[in-house]
């Protein structure tokens, strides 16, 4: 036999039930029946990367003229807006200045403005007192630092820059310095961090379809108002720079604002979803850096850089990056798109004004990166040709003397608004929902039969290993457990727990229900279980920590399926093909589920009538709850954007009348167990939906259901 024949031999033989169990030994070597679970969700995140990478491809290729650059960056305008929840109001900064001191060569004017009514920002003017007037305008934007514009590093670069006669104008971001929402041993030091006081009110915004990325790409605009209507300033010479996440946020600001004459990108988040070789979960990192639904929309990071050509701009790196804080695709990705912006350049005639520069060096702005920064802003803002080398010997200010409040909170100084208290208050105008398009619910593979993998037998039961197409490269692994005194009568039970189908034992939960003449299947469903994902390709450091679902569910969103989604799509595949298998199809459905897995459970049932009845405990009670709850406790895994302006749990809940549904336990969105009357105050008083106290999990109450 070639080894062309043996392969196709085993494939078939792969697919083909098999012939052990109850039958007895095999003789020979065994066939290999199963696939590499852990390989399903990466793939198929990766199949839809993939299509979006060569979409994207063509219609950058198309950019061949300066109309076709223009309309695209139009369409990169607009489309960003949409993506992030819509442009914000234009409301009066009610800028102040409420302090100020002099330093050789500038002056620091400590100064407080709102980018949204009572939503403050807290920021430091740094002034020249050297040189005429009017001075080129820097915008300032501060990487994740605790401590915002308090950091040492970024008071350097604003001190040199004034020193140089530039006015500049740095800023904390949400989350950060003065700006502080979730406060520690003292006001201005988080007890989050910076990265999660950004993501942490991000991930309520979602529900309501708004984003972490609109709110800081506005505090820029806002903030770039405040600059360019300083009287020393030259407004047609404003520019932005920053490093990491300032980086990232520069780049937001350029895709909205075009006031922007130069602008200088450091170790900012360049690098696309859509990508060669894109290696799940991807650079999933702060949830204002992850550009929900943006790639089944033809948009990626690199296209936030579009809007600014032919203007200058300086895209540097640390190359290191790339297994030292990013993913492995950081620089390949980077190069590469940065060459498809140049291309852009050289066709609006102005090949001269892009550039990119790399550092060896660890993430951080070091003396490198700020000297390129310098003379770049030089060269294009104040048309010098004498390099910047060196800067001036300055001390960093204690972050004590560039408060703008009393205490270092802009918060509880001047009684302003949060993210969670801004987002609590946003109404919602609700529309009938498409659910299956809301979820990204696939299709393709309903109704698919099972796959019998291997046989066993307990005393009264049959257990089958079997596995269900669901999606493209995506099998879904369950036992299924038969008695072998089949009883037609009785209920088809799934049974989907947090733990997945190996919470099995012989004497178990699975087997005393087929016992009774139950036909039982006990799945996985996607990053559960055997289908938690293999762990990415590159730096352990980098694997490690993003090998979680908070991460896949990000990368889900940006890549347009909600893994809540794909999970429902999973169920409906179980229910689907189940029935499409014998007498199983008249048997009734029970779908039972616990903990997390509750939520696609009840997506799934208002999407599929062939299941009968519900049985749901230690549930959510309703996304709403966790919108109003500032200090929540949910997995992100199950978040769906813009949610809450279609529908919510009680809603659904309520739709399957006639059909049983049981919450046994229901949490709050701060993951508290719910009275009884308490669940029943949030739901209709249909007949249908029974309340039990405790999330009972035995035989008897799921039966029951």
């Amino acid at each position: 036999m070639t080894r062309k024949q043996f392969l196709a031999t085993l494939a078939c033989t792969r697919l083909a039930p098999a012939q052990m169990g109850v039958a007895g030994a095999q003789q020979g070597a065994p066939a290999i029946m199963y696939r590499d679970y852990s390989r399903c969700l990466p793939d198929y995140l990766r199949d839809l990367a993939e299509r979006a990478y060569q979409s994207r491809n063509r219609a950058i290729s198309n950019l061949t003229t300066p109309a076709a650059v223009r309309e695209r960056q139009r369409w990169v305008t607009e489309t960003f807006w949409t993506l992030v929840g819509g442009m914000p109001e234009r409301t009066p900064l009610n800028a102040r200045t409420v302090g100020s001191f002099e330093r050789p060569k500038y002056r620091v004017e400590k100064v407080v403005y709102e980018s949204q009514p009572n939503f403050h920002i807290s920021g430091t003017l740094y002034i020249p007192t050297v040189g005429r007037p009017p001075f080129p305008g820097v915008l300032y934007q501060m990487g994740h630092t605790t401590n915002g514009k308090g950091d040492s590093t970024y008071q350097l670069c604003c001190q040199t820059l004034a020193g140089l006669g530039y006015l500049v104008l740095g800023f904390d971001p949400m989350g950060q310095g003065e700006r502080t929402y979730y406060p520690g041993r003292k006001p201005s030091l988080s007890r989050l961090g910076a990265d999660e006081e950004h993501t942490f009110p991000g991930r309520q915004m979602l529900l309501k379809g708004i984003t972490s990325t609109r709110l800081q790409t506005w505090d820029s605009v806002r903030s770039l108002d405040y600059l360019a209507s300083h009287p020393l300033v030259d407004p047609k010479r404003l520019a932005a720079t920053g490093q990491s996440g300032g980086g990232t946020t520069t780049m937001l600001l350029a895709a909205v604002d075009d006031r922007l004459a130069a602008a200088v990108v450091s170790s900012g988040i360049t690098e696309n979803f859509a990508c060669a070789n894109f290696n799940p979960p991807g650079s999933t990192d702060d949830g204002e850096q992850n550009l929900i639904a943006s790639v089944s929309a033809g948009f990626d990071r690199w296209d936030l850089l579009y809007p600014i050509a032919p203007k200058p701009l300086l895209v540097m790196v640390s190359q290191r990056d790339f297994f030292g804080t990013y993913s492995p695709n950081y620089l390949t990705s980077g190069t590469e798109e940065f060459q498809k912006l140049q291309r852009v350049y050289r066709t609006l005639g102005h090949p001269d004004r892009i550039a990119w520069f790399g550092t060896p060096l660890p993430h951080g702005f070091s003396f490198d990166l700020r000297m390129q920064m310098y003379n770049w802003f030089a060269r294009w803002l104040k048309g010098e040709s004498q390099p910047v080398r060196e800067e001036p010997l300055v001390q960093a200010e204690t972050e004590e003397t560039l408060f703008v409040s009393a205490n270092g909170s802009v918060v509880q100084s001047f009684h302003g608004e949060t993210p969670f208290t801004l987002n609590r208050k946003r109404s919602l105008s609700k529309a009938p929902a498409d659910l299956a398009r809301l979820l990204g619910v696939d299709r393709s593979a309903g109704g698919a039969s099972a796959i019998t993998v291997g046989h066993a037998s307990y005393h009264q039961t049959l257990v089958e290993a079997v596995e269900f197409p669901a999606a493209p490269k995506v099998w879904v692994p369950a036992w299924l457990y038969q008695p072998k005194a089949a009883d037609p009568a009785k209920a088809l039970v799934i049974v989907v727990e947090p733990g997945g189908r190996n919470e099995w034992h012989e004497s178990g939960l699975y087997n005393r229900m087929a016992a009774e003449g139950y036909i039982v299947c006990a799945p996985d469903l996607r990053g559960i279980g055997d289908m938690t994902p293999e762990f990415s390709r590159g730096a352990a450091r980098h694997a490690r920590p993003h090998n979680s679902e908070e991460d896949y569910a990000w990368s889900a969103l940006v890549l347009g399926k909600p893994l809540a989604g794909q999970r429902v799509t999973d169920i409906l595949s179980i229910v689907r093909g189940l029935r499409a298998r014998g007498d199983f199809g008249r048997r009734r459905v029970i779908l039972a589920a616990r903990g997390i897995l509750t939520v696609p459970a009840q997506f799934a049932a208002a999407l599929e009538p062939a299941i009968d009845s519900l049985y749901l405990a230690d549930g959510l009670i309703s996304f709403r709850s966790i919108v109003e709850t500032e200090i929540y406790k949910y997995p992100f895994g199950n978040f769906v954007p813009n949610l809450l302006a279609h529908t919510d749990l009680p809603e659904l809940t309520a739709s399957l009348a006639p059909r049983r549904v049981t919450l046994a336990g229901a949490i709050d969105g701060a993951g508290n167990r719910m009275a009884v009357d308490a669940v029943r105050a949030e739901l209709s008083s249909a007949s249908n939906i029974r309340v039990l106290p405790e999330p009972a999990w035995s035989p008897s109450d799921i039966l029951s259901a």
